[in-house]
């Protein structure tokens, strides 16, 4: 839902406010940029424990009290984890500090803190300069004493991947650890690609931008707004070096819940962190995949996501009553649009208030009739909630939270802030009681209307007022005039404490707002007494466990949870979209990179509004936005309550441009869900950069502009108005236009070309080696899903030795667990080799039984880029010869060439697609099919 957080301007005044941020933004002078806070610490002990740990002391060499005090004493801790992952924790010794709760991402615990430190070590390290080791599988922890400097190397090549030290000549500091102060600083080299360190809408494109501000602090600010704090905090980032044509991946993750900057120099990063702890974990990778593949192994593989929420979905702020919510099903049907999902933003509910429905808008009995009609054709209906409960002594909702003191406190009551209900308090799910208060409410309302998912919104927090607030007496708040996001409570600023006012100002908004303005005070307390100055930025991503465990107990059913505001961690329960984005062409090509962060981020079902959230898109836009928008991961067209409306079918030259790409997008569904089994089991991004598949490849590093689905299929739109062309980079290797896979491009060493895109096209393009899975397709996903398979096997042009790989999952998608040897599954491997003049293609099956019931079967195999069939054509099933080949039939086409080839590759000119139709091989049988290759005279 659309909130202006700029300061609630209208949209009249936003370019006024921009300005006025830019020039704050450039008048901005940051000391603690380039002023050195600190003078470090300096090892006093280290031992080994019985886990072979490295547990050690640090002392501060000389103390300061710039921004506070010097905590005296940390415990380091360092451990390798696992083969490939390295933990170093730094914390205060004597005092127990906050941390992102062991319970939300479970992970093993430090050692305890010693109150005493032992001195028999004292003098062997206060004086030594020479540095230590400590080496695991595949990376190296060395450490120098005096000063206390640490660093993080690569087994296999010595590559240096993180180092501490600073030198004099250097503008950061050595380790600073305050109160409310953390300092840490990394040397990098100048070469190296930093992707990460999110949630933010960068300009520049995927690749961190040297001197950009990237300040980590969940704040609802609309994802228009560049190079800001936006809705989550992901303190991760990956670095990918090339060095002589070899490529190295490694992640950083610094797990910690609190307001940060970094600044990243291009030859150092530093973390300026207002609190928490140093929890630092390596990834050793070595390739980007590796990468996130470690990581979420760490911190939770990405959720299993039904198969429906791979259709199309259609969301608006400002369906006012159910009718036009059924016309919209209609109209997308008449049209001949896929649409699997229909939503409701707020207007379904009574005054704005969770849980409820208007009586008069969208009275219940109409609504079920509607929703028995629309889940009997396969279709889905999702709502939002906010997490704001409104303050209403006659609201059932409000009262239960009450009885079961489920609200975050100040000063002992119930914070009260403004939302759209008016006045509410905010739910603490820090506290047990809260989740299962909230679980029973979630539980209250999907037997008063049996939705198929939620969408958690608003949750960063989001406030429509700052401050210590009061209901006003006299007057009603709000009053139903105005756009609804003025404060009309009564406030006063809180800035009383440390917490709400710290030593240090991150960047917050982008103008070093203060740190509880538009949301909870952050002197305000949490289950056991935490504050909301450390938990804030884990608000969403705690509402999403609670919101997740709440589903999954409903039927046992696969939850889906839309969360606008991440943490580390959201996509181990939720999906995300990019927030309140514009309907502009720079906001088209910006969600590509915010895309691709959040794959990296463990988040893979990801997208933004579809034509824009406000104001009003052009036509060619939405024509554009729907064709890249529809190879999203997730894709819906979603607007504000003040736009006009823009459903796809609103214009015709729209509504054909949708029929094409989401027609691409039904047939492609089986192959789309299984990179959503391939994200769930190894963290793998649905969408994800071309660097991912061509490492070694550097013009690849900073490509926003393209991706891939999964490793083989790229997508090259249009993001420029009045363009009917588009220039893409093609890496080495063979690749066959999917829409006409006649037309093929080779190359031979990555360069851009020309490719043609008249308005209604979209350019993607299928790798080498590659075999995809695709069905027929369909105006639901639940009929498409019901058609025959096809297969198309790629070769290099003109091979005459290769091979090809893919697979299939399927599975009952409603069960909550998305795995084999359940008996609801089934895992098909394909494989295709051409050798001797001899094309194969084969299968291998594993947990068959699910395929066979569902009577699922491969049609038609289509190869691309060999010679044709000569003969000898054979196909088995199980092993044995198929019983009746009767109605197989068999065609080819000559390929295509967008570029001119040389004369030495004339005889790719020979090659062919080939298509073998009229099969009827079982998804759920190994069958094998082979012929002797060779143009027909």
């Amino acid at each position: 839902m659309f909130f202006n957080f700029s300061f609630s301007l209208s949209f009249s005044s936003f370019h006024r406010f921009s300005l006025l941020l830019l020039i704050l933004c450039l008048a901005r002078v940051d000391l603690a940029s380039t002023t050195k806070i600190g003078n470090g610490y300096r090892l006093i002990s280290v031992d080994e424990s019985p886990d072979g740990s490295l547990v050690g002391h640090l002392q501060i060499k000389q103390k300061n009290n710039i921004y506070g005090a010097d905590i005296p004493l940390l415990q380091l801790y360092v451990k390798h984890e696992t083969d490939n992952r390295l933990r170093v924790h730094i914390t205060d010794a004597e005092k127990q500090r906050w941390e992102v709760p062991y319970n939300l991402l479970p992970r093993e615990k430090p050692p305890a803190l010693k109150q005493t430190i032992g001195r028999s070590r004292k003098d062997a390290y206060t004086y030594t300069l020479t540095p230590s080791e400590y080496a695991g599988s595949e990376l190296i922890f060395l450490y120098t004493t005096d000063p206390f400097t640490f660093s993080v190397k690569r087994k296999s090549n010595g590559q240096t991947l993180f180092d501490s030290r600073s030198d004099e000549s250097d503008p950061y500091s050595d380790l600073v650890f305050k109160d409310q102060y953390l300092e840490i600083s990394t040397k990098l080299p100048e070469d190296a690609s930093l992707y990460g360190l999110g949630e933010n809408t960068q300009p520049h494109g995927i690749k961190l931008y040297p001197n950009d501000p990237y300040t980590l602090y969940t704040t609802d600010l609309s994802a228009i707004n560049l190079n800001a704090d936006l809705y989550g905090s992901h303190p991760v980032y990956m670095d990918l070096r090339n060095i002589d044509g070899e490529s190295s991946t490694h992640g950083v993750l610094l797990l910690n819940s609190n307001g940060m900057d970094v600044f990243y120099r291009g030859n150092s990063l530093t973390y300026k962190v207002i609190g928490g702890v140093f929890d630092f974990y390596f990834f050793s990778g070595p390739t980007p995949l590796d990468v996130v593949d470690q990581y979420t192994q760490f911190i939770g593989r990405p959720a299993p996501m039904p198969y429906w929420s791979f259709g199309f979905h259609q969301c608006r702020w400002g369906y006012h009553n159910l009718s036009v919510v059924e016309d919209v099903v209609e109209n997308y049907k008449k049209a001949k649009i896929p649409l699997d999902v229909i939503w409701n933003d707020d207007d379904h509910m009574d005054g704005h208030k969770d849980f409820t429905l208007n009586p008069i808008n969208y009275p219940r009995p109409k609504l079920l009739e509607f929703l028995e009609k629309i889940h009997g054709q396969g279709m889905k209906y999702i709502v939002i909630i906010d997490p704001g409960i409104g303050v209403n002594t006659s609201y059932g909702v409000y009262q239960r939270g009450i009885a079961n003191d489920v609200f975050i406190k100040y000063e002992g009551k119930p914070y009260l802030a403004q939302v759209w209900p008016g006045a509410v308090n905010f739910p603490d799910f820090l506290n047990p009681e809260t989740v299962e208060w909230w679980g029973d409410e979630i539980r209250r309302f999907h037997e008063l209307v049996p939705v198929d998912g939620l969408w958690i919104d608003m949750n960063e927090a989001s406030n429509f007022c700052t401050g210590l607030c009061t209901i006003p007496e006299g007057r009603i708040c709000p009053n139903g005039t105005g756009p609804g996001w003025d404060c009309c409570l009564d406030c006063k600023n809180v800035t009383k404490t440390r917490w709400d006012d710290p030593p240090y100002k991150i960047n917050a908004s982008g103008i070093q707002a203060p740190i509880g303005y538009k949301t909870i005070a952050t002197s305000a307390s949490h289950y056991n007494g935490v504050l909301e100055y450390d938990a804030h930025s884990i608000y969403g991503f705690s509402q999403a466990i609670a919101t997740h465990k709440a589903l999954q107990g409903l039927e046992g059913k696969r939850p889906f949870i839309l969360s606008r505001s991440t943490f580390v961690g959201s996509g181990h329960y939720a999906a995300h979209w990019t927030g309140d984005n514009k309907g502009t062409w720079d906001d088209l090509k910006y969600s590509i990179s915010t895309m691709l962060n959040f794959g990296i981020f463990g988040v893979p079902m990801v997208g933004s509004d579809i034509c824009g959230f406000y104001p009003a898109p052009t036509e060619e836009l939405c024509n554009r936005w729907i064709e890249l928008g529809a190879f999203y991961p997730f894709s819906r067209d979603h607007a504000n309550f003040y736009s006009p409306r823009q459903e796809l079918y609103q214009w015709e030259t729209v509504a054909e441009s949708a029929r094409n790409a989401l027609g691409m997008r039904y047939k492609l569904l089986p192959y789309l869900y299984t990179l959503n089994y391939e994200a769930h089991t190894s963290g793998a991004p649905i969408a994800r950069p071309l660097f991912f598949a061509f490492t070694n490849e550097t013009k690849c590093y900073g490509l926003s502009t393209q991706f891939l689905l999964g490793s083989s299929l790229m997508v090259s739109p249009v993001l420029e108005e009045k363009k009917t062309n588009t220039d893409a980079l093609f890496p080495p290797g063979s690749w066959y236009n999917l829409f006409d896979m006649t037309q093929v491009i080779v190359s031979k060493e990555a360069h851009y070309i020309t490719l043609d895109a008249p308005l209604h096209v979209i350019n993607v393009h299928l790798y080498q080696n590659t075999i995809i899975p695709m069905q027929q397709g369909g105006l639901i996903s639940k009929e498409a899903r019901m058609t025959p398979f096809s297969l198309i096997v790629t070769f290099p042009m003109a091979a005459t030795v290769g091979e090809a790989k893919g697979n299939l999952f399927v599975d009952d998608d409603e069960l909550p667990e998305m795995k084999l040897g359940n008996g609801y599954s089934t895992y098909v491997d394909f494989y295709a080799t051409v050798s001797n003049g001899m094309v194969k293609v084969w299968s291998d099956v594993r947990e068959s039984k699910f395929a066979l019931d569902k009577g699922w079967i491969i049609e038609k195999v289509t190869v691309l880029g060999l010679d044709g069939i000569q003969g000898g054509f054979e196909i088995e099933v199980d092993g044995n010869p198929a019983a009746n080949t009767s109605k197989v039939e068999f065609s080819t086409a000559e390929h295509e060439y967008t570029e001119k080839l040389e004369d030495s590759d004339q005889d790719m000119m020979k090659s062919v697609m080939i298509e073998v139709k009229g099969l009827e091989l079982p998804v759920g049988k190994n069958f094998s099919m082979s012929w002797k290759m060779g143009i027909k005279a």
